[in-house]
């Protein structure tokens, strides 16, 4: 398999040539929004043609776009870098290695449940981002290996956001769209959320199992561990100062996840937060200004890499936006699904937003174009809103773990050193399980009336 990047620009090329292949037509959307009106999909007469100098135009562009999620990761990498000159993060590691050391298992449902439940209810996502580098060097000290740490983050991530009850991002928009009252069907997704915890946890535990016993067996194989990720050889003692660093670092994640519920910030103030943070561990720690300044600036060029996958991956959904054929993507699988009966259709809406989600990775966005066409093609069909949420769900965060269009994916990918082709082998079964389980959960929520 070619490195990541490489596989991207590739990913980018298919794209452009889909541009030319694939008809242009777009669906009217209401006045002042980026909701589209059901029936009203028309194909656009005159073609205009992208050309392969707007390959190369849309990687700027791209860059320009997800310009949030970069800088957040430079951020991030500067403030770890400077906190792990306290010595915090390995005091840390000792101290959760003395607790767990001999029970791997439970590390991993732990964080994969409390990762689940924060994307659940508060639509959590690149705030994770923070806890890569930590949980590579646990993971790798118990003996297990890089993708059993990246599993953890990423399979929380998901399922949060596909068994969400009442994630802002996700439900609100897609349950408003649809018309159908705020927040309403969530018994039923908080009853799932452990079922497919435990799925997505017994997966991970199962791989790492094998890695313990067989290094051999490792998809890592080959793969130097990012910087900052070795395991140090002797641990320093948890002290009064590193409890202190810990506290701040927990109530700056605080701070920005309420804003981000109570006052919309995301990105820009979560920056904010953590370069605060950053400055008071440098006054905890007793750095000088200079010296945290270089390691900040160290901490930071240790990302480069991955602030270009984000950004390349961000311009393979900027090709098809500008080819305009995401709306004939939607249109064309619409079809096929009122030619079928209510049950096949609702796994049928699930599968579609699967797919769905390489080519629009934001759920928000994914939910303005989709969901318009999904609440009354159900009515028809004889598939309940809610259920058609719930298909949407599924597929967005299901797909957030596998899609290389997904900026935190690659982001955290990137930040671990994984690549994308050997992260694909270990997600990919891993997927094909909560799809099954959640087509279960479909056809029982027709049968039943969800609604």
């Amino acid at each position: 398999m070619p490195h990541t990047l490489t596989l991207l620009f590739i990913l980018m090329v298919i794209a452009l040539v889909a541009t030319w292949l694939i008809p242009q037509g777009s669906f009217e959307t209401e006045e002042g929004t980026d909701i589209v009106i059901a029936e009203t999909y028309e194909v656009h007469e005159e073609r205009e043609l992208l050309s392969p100098l707007d390959l190369f135009t849309a990687i700027p562009r791209a860059f320009a776009d997800a310009q949030g999620i970069i800088f957040f990761l430079f951020i991030i990498g500067g403030v770890l870098a400077i906190i792990r000159h306290t010595g915090t993060i390995d005091a840390l590691l000792g101290r959760l290695l003395s607790n767990l050391g001999g029970r791997p298992g439970v590390l991993i449902f732990a964080v994969v449940f409390v990762f689940a439940l924060a994307s659940s209810i508060m639509g959590a996502s690149a705030e994770y981002v923070p806890f890569v580098l930590i949980l590579v060097a646990l993971c790798r000290e118990m003996k297990m290996d890089t993708m059993t740490a990246v599993g953890v983050i990423v399979a929380g991530y998901g399922i949060g956001y596909g068994t969400a009850a009442f994630n802002q991002y996700t439900v609100i928009v897609a349950q408003e769209v649809a018309g159908i009252p705020t927040y309403s069907g969530w018994p039923l997704r908080i009853g799932i959320l452990l079922p497919f915890v435990m799925i997505g946890a017994h997966h991970i535990w199962s791989y790492s199992k094998k890695v313990q016993a067989d290094p051999t067996k490792s998809l890592m194989q080959g793969i130097e561990p990012p910087e900052g990720a070795e395991p140090p050889d002797k641990y320093p003692e948890l002290t009064w100062k590193h409890i202190v660093i810990t506290l701040s670092f927990f109530v700056a994640l605080g701070i920005a996840v309420y804003g981000i519920a109570q006052h919309g910030w995301y990105l820009t103030e979560l920056g904010a937060a953590f370069l605060i943070l950053g400055i008071v561990t440098a006054a905890i720690g007793k750095i000088g200004p200079s010296l945290t300044a270089q390691k900040f600036i160290s901490g930071a060029k240790d990302l480069i890499e991955t602030a270009l996958l984000v950004g390349v991956a961000r311009g393979i959904a900027l090709i098809m936006e500008d080819g305009q054929i995401l709306h004939t993507i939607v249109h064309v699988m619409s079809i096929p699904l009122s030619t079928v009966g209510p049950e096949v259709a609702g796994v049928g809406m699930m599968v579609m937003q699967s797919v769905l989600n390489l080519f629009i990775p934001s759920g928000s966005g994914q939910a303005f174009v989709t969901m318009p066409l999904m609440a009354p093609l159900g009515d028809i069909i004889g598939v309940s809103r809610q259920i058609a949420v719930q298909a949407f769900l599924f597929g967005d965060g299901f797909g957030n773990m596998i899609v290389p269009t997904n900026a935190v994916l690659m982001g955290i990918l990137g930040m671990a050193g994984v690549p994308y082709d050997r992260w694909f082998r270990f997600c990919w079964p891993l997927i094909l399980k909560l799809l099954g389980a959640a087509a279960i959960v479909m056809v029982g929520a027709v049968v039943f009336g969800y609604s």
